[in-house]
């Protein structure tokens, strides 16, 4: 007869078995899944090591193209804008490294540089938006005709645009001297711009800019500079509008061109303009809107070709 004490240890010993066979199968188990982590570890771990390998290439590749460009940016744009000249238009977040060179450039392909126009931060601010429609309003040079849109983008694009550009057919100033000084001392008092001493009338311009807008009200500020820089386009021979590839995404201002086939239809873009070929393709630009053409050039998705005149890149 199997008496209690027996039939205790027995079922005891069963569990101590049990027990046992636990341990030493998630130690095994352990081992094993360890083994596996370690073999996947080293393997990402190259691949990092191949991706990153293959970025330093590319990123010498790039600079050296760049460089190459830099070199014979000169000599591409040679003669492009000869006897023309240009205003330049920048925001509070273009570099001045870019104005400078697009400066530079736009000298060297033959153009005159009439002075520059900056817009501050206040002139993008949505809660200043109707401040500035009733500024531009009342600096409304006589006789000058603006549209009907009431946004303050286009208004201050039209007003910009009657004294600081060229009519386009007969190439003369479309406002007096004096009502020049008073829209951009308007302008100016009313904390929306400033400008360089000597600011004159041109028959293009380039509008420069940088990143996308932040914050509340993003969209809206995107807006008003891309509503201004098409006015701007339609009010003499030419615009461009240029940034880097951020301002051509999201709540840039170039993003939000793009997105408008209106306003794609009379102005260029281009969204590289941080780079040596970005600033070749902008002289080319204003070159194309001389004789009535636009387009959008850089390296964005939404550009259609690096430069005109340039096949885009296959997929």
């Amino acid at each position: 007869m199997i008496s209690l004490r027996y039939h205790i240890v027995s079922v005891a010993s069963v569990f101590l078995a049990l027990a046992v066979g636990v341990v030493l199968g998630s130690t095994a188990l352990s081992g094993s899944l360890l083994s596996g982590l370690s073999g996947e570890k080293g393997q990402l771990a190259s691949q990092v090591s191949d991706l990153q390998a293959q970025r330093n290439a590319l990123d010498a590749r790039l600079t050296d193209a760049d460089s190459f460009a830099g070199a014979m940016g000169p000599k591409i744009v040679q003669g492009a804008l000869e006897q023309r000249t240009v205003v330049l238009v920048t925001t509070d977040t273009a570099s001045p490294a870019d104005r400078d060179a697009v400066r530079q450039l736009i000298q060297q392909s033959g153009a005159t540089v009439t002075g520059e126009l900056q817009l501050t931060s206040a002139f993008t601010d949505p809660s200043k938006a109707d401040q500035l429609r009733q500024l531009v309003t009342r600096l409304q040079p006589a006789g000058s005709s603006f549209p009907t849109a009431g946004d303050p983008g286009t208004l201050a694009g039209a007003l910009a645009g009657s004294v600081l550009l060229l009519d386009k057919q007969t190439a003369r100033p479309q406002s007096t001297s004096a009502e020049l000084a008073a829209a951009i001392g308007g302008l100016t008092d009313g904390g929306f711009v400033k400008a360089t001493q000597g600011l004159g009338p041109a028959q293009l311009a380039v509008v420069l800019t940088s990143g996308q807008a932040a914050g509340d009200g993003a969209g809206d500020r995107a807006a008003t500079l891309a509503r201004f820089a098409t006015q701007l386009d339609r009010s003499g021979a030419g615009t461009v509008l240029a940034g880097d590839p951020a301002s051509a995404e999201g709540t840039g201002a170039i993003g939000f061109v793009r997105a408008d086939t209106s306003a794609t239809s009379v102005l260029s873009t281009v969204d590289n303009v941080n780079t040596a070929a970005g600033r070749i393709a902008t002289i080319l630009a204003l070159k194309e809107q001389l004789d009535g053409g636009a387009g959008r050039y850089g390296i964005a998705g939404n550009a259609q070709a690096p430069a005109p005149g340039v096949a885009p890149a296959r997929s």
